[in-house]
């Protein structure tokens, strides 16, 4: 019966996570973008702590944030920044962290039941920071005490709305028939999900990047008579690196899914993202896009007018035709495709778990067979399910 659920703790779901890295509240822009390149975690916590404090108490030492490189990319295209990028990094980490809403972060004991993370989770809660139990059996070598994952001479880890949708996942069999309805049955597909147009600017999707990555879904690009094209995910922009700002800034919805798409961007695309800075004299992001994409692409101060000839206006969608060879916008962590991952209304609860995972993404776009969107399935829809058949087990 899935009421043996209700005996496990936040320690159990903790077994084998590894330990935070971390920033200082009082790190720069700069420093974050730099932790988030050398990190294999697309996430790095925030920290706001007063080590000079004889106190031994938990709340000196407190992870008050995350921030992941969207933050930043999202950060760089905001129009005071972009006649100036390197100026925008040497900002206090503060600026993004106020972006974030507050309560995505939550502290919690090792020993709060399931039911208390399911609930931090639909209240709003991200990620819940649970200190590491120390493994007696094991032998713990000593760090030094300004190591990024120590805290108060502890380790933390934090649990995510996946971890929980996985464990529950491994239980599936527990839960009666619930698994095997569809979404639609279950009242679960959500109408409210951001979209944007597939020629529109990308730049006016930036709110929507920004309020996407917030809520951990995504941004739907779609065609003029409703059809799903695609999406501009946070979970793949976190991918890149920041002179993605450049493409955000002056490519379209559908010409940015071609950028972000995994292999790299196309050379033609390149071209145009360099050649647009240029028209706009934004010569920082102009110099910064260009140090990160150099050599392989040919100088626009080139006398010959043939390159320029061949541009296509801002307004032009851009041929579909070679992948950039290179990978320099991409990080060596799992890069993930444009394409947007979908079901049906019909679709069992199940499979959509299923689905979400297999792609390492929070949600699930629905459409019908004609490919026009619905709406949208996320893991909070899926834990009000669980929550509710939890709870009448209680």
């Amino acid at each position: 019966m899935a009421v043996r659920l209700l005996g496990y703790e936040v320690a159990d779901l903790c077994l084998g996570k590894p330990p935070l890295r971390s920033l200082s509240v009082s790190a720069t822009v700069g420093d974050a973008l730099v932790a988030l390149k050398t990190s294999e975690d697309n996430y790095i916590s925030v920290w706001s702590c007063d080590h000079s404090s004889s106190s031994k108490s938990d709340e000196i030492c407190r992870c008050i944030g995350k921030i992941c490189m969207v933050d930043v990319i999202c950060f760089l295209c905001m129009e005071k920044n972009l006649s100036s990028p390197s100026s925008a990094l040497k900002a206090p980490l503060s600026v993004l962290l106020s972006q974030v809403p507050v309560g995505l972060v939550r502290h919690v004991e090792p020993s709060s039941s399931l039911l208390e993370v399911i609930d931090l989770i639909l209240q709003g809660a991200q990620n819940l920071v649970v200190p590491i139990k120390c493994n007696s059996r094991r032998k713990i070598l000593p760090k030094p005490s300004n190591s990024p994952t120590i805290h108060n001479g502890r380790e933390y880890c934090w649990l995510t709305q996946e971890d929980v949708i996985r464990f529950l996942l491994s239980s599936i069999g527990l839960f009666s028939t619930i698994p095997a309805l569809s979404v639609q049955k279950l009242g679960i597909i959500s109408t409210e999900f951001s979209a944007v147009w597939y020629h529109s600017p990308a730049s006016a999707a930036a709110g929507a990047i920004s309020d996407s990555l917030a809520e951990q879904t995504s941004v739907a690009v779609v065609d003029s008579d409703g059809i799903l094209v695609g999406e501009i995910s946070p979970f793949t922009l976190a991918c890149c690196d920041e002179t993605v700002a450049a493409a955000i800034t002056t490519l379209s919805a559908g010409d940015l899914m071609a950028y972000i798409d995994c292999g790299g961007p196309p050379e033609d695309i390149l071209r145009v993202v360099k050649a647009r800075l240029k028209e706009r004299n934004l010569e920082g992001m102009l110099e910064e896009f260009a140090l990160s994409n150099s050599s392989d692409i040919p100088s626009f101060n080139s006398s010959s007018s043939s390159d320029e000839e061949s541009l296509p206006s801002p307004t032009t969608p851009l041929p579909r035709s070679g992948r950039y060879s290179r990978s320099t916008s991409y990080s060596a962590r799992m890069v993930r495709r444009s394409e947007a991952i979908v079901c049906h209304p019909g679709s069992s609860l199940v499979a959509v778990m299923i689905q979400a995972i297999a792609h390492r993404v929070n949600y699930v776009w629905v459409i019908e067979e004609d490919c026009s969107l619905v709406g949208i399935v996320t893991f909070s829809n899926m834990l009000e399910v669980f929550r509710e058949y939890l709870q009448s087990m209680a």
